[in-house]
């Protein structure tokens, strides 16, 4: 039994799927951002990947700075979506919710399908690390533009 457990082992250490693949170190500015399109948010902002969906990391992330006033526009994610705040002051907001501040440090996590937004202060810009996972090829649902009167609500 010792003999056969030392050759299953063998066999299995040998298979490519059991070794590790290098590191991969992806330098800062490294990677080509873009501004956010009118279709899909207000304002100013811009969105630089960090990494994307690929098999087996069923995620992507993506590093956004709103500039003051910008915002995303509603939309949902069938699997939810983590915001990690980590510059600036922004606000997020659940539909028939109050508008949450966010700052450096926080974490936000909106669960599958809640529809939301996020973005600037009218005053500050805010960075932030967002991260999704896909779920059947999609990892965003994108709605209609969130109005002024929307953006401006009070805030607790």
């Amino acid at each position: 039994m010792i003999r056969f457990s030392a050759i299953a082992l063998t066999a299995a250490l040998a298979s490519t799927s059991v070794f590790a693949q290098s590191m991969e170190v992806i330098k800062n500015g490294t990677r080509d951002g873009f501004m956010g399109p009118d279709d899909k948010f207000t304002g100013s902002a811009y969105i630089e990947p960090v990494f994307a969906n690929e098999d087996p990391f069923a995620v992507n992330g993506g590093k956004v700075t709103f500039l003051p006033g910008a915002r995303s526009n509603w939309h949902t994610h069938p699997a939810g979506q983590v915001l990690v705040v980590t510059d600036g002051a922004g606000w997020v907001q659940e539909e028939g919710e109050e508008k949450h501040l966010m700052e450096p440090g926080d974490v936000v996590w909106c669960p599958p399908g809640v529809k939301h937004w996020h973005g600037a202060t009218d005053t500050t810009a805010v960075t932030h690390i967002a991260i999704q996972q896909v779920e059947n090829g999609e990892n965003v649902t994108w709605m209609e533009p969130v109005t002024d009167e929307q953006y401006g609500g009070e805030t607790p």
